[in-house]
């Protein structure tokens, strides 16, 4: 099997590339040019040539635009990679009879309520980078392709940026941290989000019929306050000297951005565990040997 990954240097591609490998032959690229193949999402006509000359049996796109505050003012650039690149994969995945795998947000949701989002959930998106990771689920889903689509929150990783390491330098330099607390969803590691993506290919290969959406975080809630607090926790068992003393939760509305946030990122992930066999772990074990991980470094 000949697997052609993209945004191979991402927080989820960088993972990918661990899980994927005994899959069969990984191709793995990034936006800059590899032996002539062509990882850049704004380069259509480069993208479809190397997909041609590739000829993978799966195609694992985990590069997007996830500047979301950015999309507010740059709309054509984030629908350039985050649907017509998409567009551009469900075709060529079309014609050569190969498997699509993408990664969506809970973004294209609502945002409303306390329940947890089903797949069939009317799709609302509240900001334009929400609305450009909907027309990349819809391109795929017209184009009739073997796909599976992951909709995922709050993802974080050791490598790379993340709000738990930002929380921990912060805790390290302020006495006092304001931190969101209306806002519920469940941090998702990249690890978790890869290994998944490695078992779930692996079913849908021999069972088709398992192609289509779903969601996929880690078990449990908590607000960006209560993830913040066990960051911090975590950091004093492990001996970190903090100089914080009060982490203060504030309302969404206290802190502006250029794009609307949800306030309900809770996935119901019922269908992924049902149709896959699948145990998805509480987000404080991912959490917690993510942050010892960082902490031993």
């Amino acid at each position: 099997m000949k697997i052609l990954l993209l945004g191979k240097n991402g927080q989820v591609g960088w993972e990918l590339q661990r899980s994927l490998a005994p899959l069969g032959e990984l191709i793995a690229l990034d936006r800059h040019a590899e032996e002539g193949l062509c990882g850049d999402l704004l380069n259509l006509e480069g993208l479809r040539a190397t997909i041609r000359r590739v000829k993978p049996d799966v195609i694992v796109n985990a590069a997007a635009y996830n500047a979301v505050d950015n999309a507010e003012s740059e709309p054509e650039l984030a629908s350039a990679v985050n649907a017509m690149a998409v567009q551009v994969m469900a075709e060529e995945a079309k014609m050569m009879d190969a498997w699509l795998i993408h990664y969506s947000s809970d973004y294209v949701l609502g945002g409303q309520g306390q329940t947890p989002w089903r797949e069939a959930d009317l799709a609302c998106p509240l900001n334009l980078y929400g609305k450009s990771k909907l027309a990349g689920e819809q391109v795929i889903q017209a184009s009739d392709c073997n796909h599976l689509i992951f909709r995922t929150s709050w993802i974080y990783g050791a490598r790379g940026h993340n709000f738990a390491k930002t929380i921990l330098r912060l805790a390290k330099e302020r006495e006092a941290i304001s931190v969101i607390a209306d806002q519920i969803g469940a941090p998702t590691g990249s690890d978790l989000i890869a290994d998944v993506t490695a078992f779930a290919l692996q079913q849908a290969l021999r069972r088709p019929e398992l192609s289509g959406l779903y969601h996929l975080a880690a078990s449990g809630e908590v607000s960006w306050y209560g993830y913040a607090s066990h960051v911090i926790d975590v950091a004093r068992a492990h001996d970190e000297r903090l100089a914080v003393k009060l982490i203060n939760p504030i309302e969404t509305s206290a802190y502006p951005a250029a794009a609307r946030r949800p306030l309900n990122s809770r996935l119901n992930t019922q269908k992924l565990r049902d149709n896959f066999s699948l145990h998805l772990p509480d987000w404080r074990s991912g959490v917690t040997r993510m942050l010892r991980e960082v902490l031993n470094k």
